[in-house]
C-alpha cells in the first residue's frame, strides 16, 4: 500500500484501517482529496480567518482521514458513516503526531460525529465551509444535503469533491434541489468540484427517510423494517437476504451474531424465530445499526434487551473485549467493496473473525453470489463447508467450528 501521502511540501503518511488486511494497490487518499485540498489552501491564502471557532469547517464521508488530517489544525467538525473511517482518522492523527491528547483512541482537535448524530446536530456557530466527499450512496447525500440545510447561511461556502464518474446530473441535482445555484470545475485526473451557492429563500426540506416496508419472515411473520439512508438495500430485501430468510434456523439458546447486518432483517428474523435469544447486530455503518435497532423496537420491543448493537470492522469489536461473548451462531452476507474499491478482504476478514469468535461447534452461514466461491476460503478456514441451499445466483453454506 502507498501510504506517503505529499502535496504542496507537506508529507503525511496515512493507512487504510485495517492496514494489515489492505491491498498493496490501495492508498488512503485519492485525486478528488488532493484538487480539493488546493482549492481551499488557495481560499485560506486571500482570508486566513475565514475558519474559526465562530465560523467553522465541517467536514462529511472522508474515507480514511486524509482531509481530517490535512486540516486537524482548523479544529473541523467531522461527520462520517463508517466506523473504519474513523478509525483511520484516528490511527493517522495518531501516526502523524496530530492529536493535541496523549490518548490514541480519541481525535482531538477534529470533533468526529456519525452520521446519525448528524440527524439532529446544529452547530453552535453557522459553518463557514462545508466540505463533501461525494458518496457512492445519492440517499446519504440527499439526507447530508437536508441535515446541513438546516443551518449554513448564505455565507457558507459548500464544496463537495469526487471522482468525474461519481458527480453525476442526479448529483448536481441534488445540490440545486436542497442548497442553491451549482457550478462545477474544469476535471483534473478524473475528478471534479461542485460548488452550491445557498439560497436563504429555498424552503427547509422534511427527509424522506428512513423508508419503510415489509417482508415475511421464516415462520411467515410480517416483519416491518425502516431503513435510514445509507443502509446496504434500503429499498426491497436484497435477495441474498431473501433466500437466507427461507432457511434459517436459530435455537432459543443461541448467541447469534448479525454480521454486516444492515437492516437487523436477519437477526430481526432470528427473534421470530426463537424469542429467547441472544442477538448482536454488527455493522461499520451507523446508519444501518440505527435502522437495526429501530426494526428490532418495530417488531420485537420487548426483546430490545436481548439485542445488542456494535459498530465494528468486521468483528474485532467483540473479539477485543475482555470477555467474549459465547457466540454459537454467526449469520453472514458480506460485502465485496469497500467505498469505491472491489475487494475480497472484508469477506476473508470475516470469516476468519468468525472461527475465532465462535465457541466449538458453532455454526457460521453465509449467502454469497455463486461466483464468489466462498467455499474454497470456508474449506480453509474451518476444513469444509455445506451447500445448505442454492439458486441459480446464490448460495447458502455451512460450516461449524471444530
Amino acid at each position: 500500500m502507498n501510504t506517503e501521502f505529499i502535496l504542496a511540501d507537506r508529507h503525511f503518511t496515512l493507512v487504510r484501517y485495517p492496514e494489515k488486511h489492505q491491498h498493496v494497490s490501495l492508498q488512503a487518499w485519492d485525486s478528488a482529496d488532493e484538487l480539493v485540498i488546493e482549492h481551499i489552501e488557495a481560499l485560506l491564502s486571500e482570508n486566513e480567518a475565514m475558519i474559526n471557532n465562530d465560523s467553522p469547517m465541517m467536514l462529511f464521508n472522508d474515507e480514511f482521514g486524509a482531509l481530517g488530517c490535512w486540516f486537524s489544525h482548523l479544529a473541523p467538525l467531522w461527520v462520517s458513516d463508517s466506523y473504519i473511517a474513523l478509525r483511520s482518522l484516528q490511527e493517522n492523527l495518531a501516526s502523524n503526531k496530530l492529536l493535541s491528547g496523549d490518548d490514541e483512541s480519541n481525535t482531538a482537535p477534529i470533533t468526529p460525529l456519525t452520521s446519525v448524530d448528524s440527524l439532529t446536530f446544529t452547530p453552535k456557530n453557522a459553518p463557514s465551509l462545508v466540505v463533501i466527499k461525494v458518496p457512492r450512496a445519492l440517499a446519504l447525500l440527499e439526507q447530508q444535503l437536508i441535515d446541513i440545510q438546516q443551518y449554513i447561511t448564505p455565507n457558507t461556502k459548500v464544496i463537495a469533491t469526487g471522482k468525474v464518474k461519481t458527480i453525476t446530473k442526479s448529483v448536481l441535482g441534488l445540490f440545486e434541489k436542497y442548497i442553491g445555484p451549482t457550478t462545477t470545475s474544469l476535471a483534473k485526473k478524473k475528478s471534479r468540484l461542485i460548488f452550491a451557492s445557498p439560497d436563504e429563500k429555498k424552503q427547509k426540506a422534511t427527509s424522506p427517510y428512513p423508508t419503510r416496508w415489509q417482508c415475511k419472515g421464516t415462520t411467515g411473520v410480517s416483519l416491518t423494517l425502516d431503513n435510514l439512508a445509507n443502509t446496504f438495500s434500503r429499498q426491497s430485501l436484497d435477495i441474498g437476504a431473501r433466500i437466507m430468510l427461507e432457511h434459517m434456523t436459530v435455537s432459543a439458546n443461541d448467541v447469534v451474531v448479525d454480521l454486516g447486518c444492515g437492516n437487523g432483517v436477519l437477526g430481526v428474523n432470528a427473534l421470530s424465530l426463537a424469542p429467547d435469544c441472544k442477538v448482536i447486530f454488527i455493522d461499520e455503518s451507523y446508519m444501518a445499526l440505527e435502522s437495526a435497532r429501530l426494526n428490532v423496537l418495530n417488531n420485537f420491543p420487548d426483546k430490545i434487551d436481548q439485542c445488542e448493537f456494535v459498530a465494528s470492522n468486521c468483528l474485532e469489536s467483540l473479539l477485543n473485549r475482555t470477555n467474549t461473548p459465547a457466540v454459537t451462531k454467526i449469520l453472514c452476507n458480506p460485502p465485496f467493496h469497500q467505498q469505491n474499491a472491489i475487494t475480497d478482504h472484508i469477506a476473508w476478514q470475516m470469516f476468519t473473525d468468525s472461527r475465532a469468535l465462535l465457541v466449538k461447534s458453532g455454526h457460521l452461514v453465509v449467502v454469497g453470489n455463486r461466483h464468489l466461491d466462498y467455499h474454497i476460503k470456508l474449506k480453509k478456514l474451518f476444513g469444509g463447508a455445506k451447500v445448505l441451499a442454492s439458486d441459480k445466483k446464490f448460495v447458502i453454506l455451512g460450516t461449524a467450528k471444530r
